[in-house]
């Protein structure tokens, strides 16, 4: 075999060769080059790049010097889903609560992974998320996530017969599933695994293009006033439930959670430290709340006391009933043998003493919307009622203050309040 001849540009490329540069060479008709690195998990390997020049490759090649001088340089390529799915396992499923995987899980495997799923993760760009973000509000998830096809034959009634029912996404739904994206993506910065987090570079949809959320909906005084007096009439056994909710402005969880030794009748106080929820199949009964300052202690009005003071006579009288079955849990409110009471169950119970009072039909936690103008209407000191609804400023609580209540208003308050207090 005749020895290789050099080319007349060779020699002179040999001699202006920077330091280490021997790392690119000819390979496969292009060019190749090789960085030894250190990977997110330690090991020291090759990082390769190639080009279909030189110039190319060598641009490349620099690259690469800078990211290894820099730190960890990752040299196995994630795809958008397999990272995803491994930062819920690894990072969100063992250090954040529950109801926090029960809510991102389902955004990731229904939304995400399958619209840019397949993207390498360090390919992911600021357009790629925002096509997908555009295409979200006119994507009926009954068609794409073959939710009619799932049922029976003769129960399908729309996508998969033909008949789109365009259930689209709402914007506060899309909001969340890129909110979920920029929080997987700055795991993804803390890894060294990407440079910036394309996510929060994009923009949600226009108001004009998205389906609107459900409009809040909330009682006035009055509403409030009328669907206490019909629990109060009925004798209700989680009448107390309801003021806790209406007055405090507890959410759901923290009124099932609450616990006996958080309530202190003598000094007109409540602490809300527990939450009692269902994930994923299992009633938990969580020692967290939602933010810190939930978990401080704060004032109950008359109304309050007295309705929980009702609420643990009505208890002694029921575990009096059940005997034996009776199984103590320190909760305030129980089913009549002691257990927690099902999340759901106060949804259902809600919603039918709801249509008894002859008020409107609204969520449990829309009730909390309601909070400020009861301690109005219950004459609640401005100051005190700052520290129940956890305002930072006086004026903000004043704001609500200047809607006064009607004296027919206050007066059926105190009614109800007088009727349980005690003799």
């Amino acid at each position: 075999m005749a020895p290789r001849t050099a080319t007349p540009d060779e020699p002179k490329r040999r001699r202006t060769r920077a330091n280490k540069e021997g790392s690119i060479f000819p390979y496969k008709g292009q060019w190749a080059g090789y960085v030894w690195v250190t990977t997110p998990e330690g090991d020291k390997t090759r990082k390769w790049a190639y080009g279909k020049t030189r110039e190319e490759t060598h641009e490349k090649w620099l690259r690469l010097h800078e990211q290894a001088a820099k730190g960890p340089v990752a040299t196995k390529h994630e795809t958008v889903a397999a990272f995803l799915k491994r930062w819920l396992s690894e990072v969100i499923a063992p250090n954040r609560e529950p109801t926090t995987y029960v809510a991102y899980e389902p955004l990731v495997r229904l939304y995400i992974v399958p619209g840019i799923g397949k993207k390498r993760l360090d390919k992911l760009t600021v357009r790629d998320v925002q096509v997908w973000l555009n295409t979200l509000p006119k994507l009926c998830t009954c068609c794409d996530q073959k939710k009619d096809h799932r049922r029976p034959e003769r129960k399908r009634k729309c996508c998969a017969v033909g008949k789109c029912c365009k259930s689209f996404p709402s914007r506060s739904t899309i909001a969340s599933i890129r909110r979920v994206l920029r929080a997987g993506l700055g795991h993804a910065i803390k890894e060294e695994i990407i440079s910036k987090n394309v996510a929060s570079l994009t923009s949600l949809p226009g108001k004009s293009l998205t389906k609107k959320s459900r409009p809040r909906m909330a009682w006035s005084v009055d509403e409030a006033r009328r669907f206490l007096e019909h629990l109060r009439a009925t004798d209700d056994p989680l009448y107390a439930a309801y003021v806790l909710i209406l007055v405090l402005g507890l959410r759901r969880g923290e009124v099932l959670g609450l616990a006996w030794d958080c309530v202190d009748l003598e000094g007109g106080q409540i602490q809300i430290a527990r939450q009692l929820t269902r994930v994923s199949g299992r009633l938990l009964h969580r020692n967290t709340t939602k933010t810190e300052d939930s978990a401080a202690f704060l004032p109950m009005p008359a109304l309050c006391t007295s309705a929980l003071r009702h609420r643990k006579a009505v208890q002694d009288d029921a575990s009096k009933a059940a005997g034996d079955d009776w199984q103590e849990s320190d909760l305030v409110f129980t089913t009549r043998h002691g257990t927690p009471i099902e999340p759901r169950n106060l949804n259902r119970a809600f919603d039918v003493r709801c249509n008894r009072a002859d008020v409107p039909r609204i969520r449990v936690h829309d009730t909390r919307r309601t909070c400020a103008s009861l301690l109005a209407a219950l004459g609640v000191h401005p100051r005190v009622a700052m520290q129940i609804l956890r305002h930072s400023q006086i004026s903000m609580t004043m704001d609500i203050y200047t809607q006064v209540p009607s004296p027919e208003t206050r007066k059926a308050l105190d009614k109800l309040n007088d009727s349980l207090q005690t003799p």
